[in-house]
């Protein structure tokens, strides 16, 4: 295990608590903490998403840090490599938590974290109780006050690299608003709350616990000031409820958690020194972890393997290979490519819907006899598509599926670390119940198409109701695809054989997006790269 060493600034433990001390009374009433503190940190990777109403992003004067989070990287097999890197802040009341986690976020430098609240996670209140705390005299700093099943629940589900639904709890009406956030895992995930540490399975999902220690007149001189102007309470009834509630609350189920920590931070937020000690040791970490898209590795993991059963290949007719020599053609005008691509993917969207599942259906003709038929036999059609090149099979869809829902995906590949990564998400609701037509226009290496599939995954959809249409793919691509994904159908008009150095489909069809929109490319495009980071 990698310990920590001490530092002027900050109080740390090696494998242990942190000071035996510390601990204060009411341990007694602890019946929910771990007899003992985790030995070891668990070595994580790196690269946010906010449970709060404000907007999912963090500005900085690096760069801007999205707090929306993402569906972290999968490998060629499909699944998250590691779990992620979970970081639990813990302290009284207004201690100053939420300012120590952005000023982590801030100096880890990374573009994605989440940041999840514990805040978020209060129970719903019978009508009694609303009436207790319209007075005051309910207490919201008890552990009986936090909905820890749900919670565990969720952060379970952040650390697998799962998307999760988390309450928006308001503070003026004590309730649970009626729309949930969704949230999505990274490879860091940062809990703040005042029990991060007074649950045994909650403590078992950090790997790296911190209590940010701030002098109680400060927390009070706080609290007045966000309760009264944040959450419209009067100074009398703050007042009230911190003798009542939120001193006695500290002194027996928050302070005592303080010998659980890894780390103790002083004075909070301004002790700079301590928190550039852990985002060192968080960098430590996921340097061990860190992960890499090793596209040649893919590359060569399938070579000489014959095509999956998974993979439909439309028929080569004189008519498709017509269509196919046009489009490849350097020479032809962008209007021809258009037209030509156009009437391809109307002849692949109807041969994609002819795996989706059907039931005898019975009608009767105008000549009053019965005709036996057949008819779709499920919850709805969903087409999702990978930006750009994917959208513009997005016509064809619609006019051969009625009443489709479209949702859209944009993954740009990261220059320096050569990951996908997810940008931009807009999929409907209950897509979880849906067969989903994934469409992309060209498949070489199959990064941007399973980070794609994992991310409808993470949705909930099934993956044998996920159809992967693409006008061209390369056979790595599709070699990629169905071994990570081998319940994922796959609908294409031709397989190429061989990706060169660069990635691009040989002999391929060109960079897609540019034929089709007018674009160009520079020198040194790929397939997938293309239509990854264009939009």
């Amino acid at each position: 295990m990698n310990t920590l060493p001490a530092y002027s600034g900050a109080r740390i433990s090696g494998c242990w608590s942190l000071r035996a001390d510390g601990s204060g009374g009411g341990e007694g009433s602890l019946d929910r903490l771990l007899p003992s503190v985790n030995t070891g940190l668990s070595p994580r990777k790196r690269t946010t998403s906010q449970c709060k109403s404000e907007p999912p992003l963090l500005r900085t004067s690096k760069r801007t840090i999205y707090t929306a989070g993402r569906p972290p990287w999968y490998n060629e097999h499909g699944t998250q490599s590691k779990e992620a890197f979970v970081i639990g802040l813990c302290g009284g009341s207004a201690s100053g938590k939420t300012t120590v986690a952005r000023k982590i976020i801030e100096a880890l430098d990374v573009p994605w974290v989440v940041l999840l609240s514990m805040d978020s996670f209060y129970k719903v209140l019978t009508a009694e109780q609303q009436l207790l705390a319209a007075n005051n005299d309910y207490n919201f700093d008890h552990p009986d006050a936090f909905d820890f099943s749900l919670l565990v629940h969720t952060l379970r589900k952040l650390k697998q690299g799962k998307s999760v639904k988390i309450p928006v709890y308001d503070f003026t009406t004590h309730g649970r608003q009626k729309e949930w956030k969704t949230v999505y895992g990274a490879s860091v995930i940062i809990f703040e709350g005042i029990m991060s540490f007074a649950d045994k399975e909650l403590l078992k999902l950090l790997d790296m616990k911190i209590f940010v220690d701030t002098d109680s007149d400060i927390r009070l001189v706080r609290r007045l000031r966000r309760d009264i102007t944040e959450r419209g309470r009067d100074i009398e009834g703050v007042i009230k409820q911190y003798n009542k509630f939120v001193k006695p609350a500290f002194e027996q189920y928050i302070e005592p958690t303080m010998r659980l920590a890894d780390i103790v931070v002083p004075r909070g937020g301004g002790n700079m020194v301590a928190i550039d000690l852990i985002v060192q040791h968080v960098h430590s970490q996921l340097e061990e972890r860190k992960l890499r898209w090793d596209m040649a590795a893919l590359a060569s993991a399938h070579q000489a393997q014959p095509l999956p059963q998974t993979l439909s290949v439309l028929e080569n007719t004189p008519q498709v290979r017509g269509m196919h020599t046009i489009i490849r053609n350097k020479e032809t005008s962008r209007d021809e490519f258009i037209f030509y691509s156009k009437r391809l993917m109307r002849l692949l969207i109807e041969r994609a819907l002819s795996f989706l599942p059907s039931q005898v259906h019975i009608v009767q003709t105008p000549q009053g006899e019965d005709y036996e038929g057949r008819s779709f036999h499920g919850k709805g059609i969903t087409g999702v598509s990978i930006l750009r090149a994917g959208e513009t099979m997005e016509p064809a869809l619609r006019a051969v599926c009625k009443d489709v829902r479209i949702g859209k995906i944009l993954i740009q590949t990261n220059q320096d670390t050569g990951e996908p990564e997810l940008h931009y998400l807009r999929l409907p609701k209950d897509i979880g119940e849906d067969h989903v037509i994934l469409t992309d226009c060209t498949v070489s290496t199959g990064a941007a198409a399973m980070m794609a599939i994992r991310v409808l995954l993470d949705h909930d959809v099934q993956e044998e109701k996920i159809l992967l249409v693409s006008l061209l793919m390369a056979e790595m691509g599709v070699h990629s695809v169905a071994y990570a994904f081998p319940q994922v159908k796959i609908i294409t008009t031709a397989v190429d054989k061989k990706v060169n150095d660069l990635f691009h489909i040989i002999p391929g069809i060109g960079n897609f997006g540019d034929r089709y929109f007018g674009t160009d490319a520079p020198p040194d495009w790929s397939d997938d790269d293309m239509d990854e980071q264009s939009c």
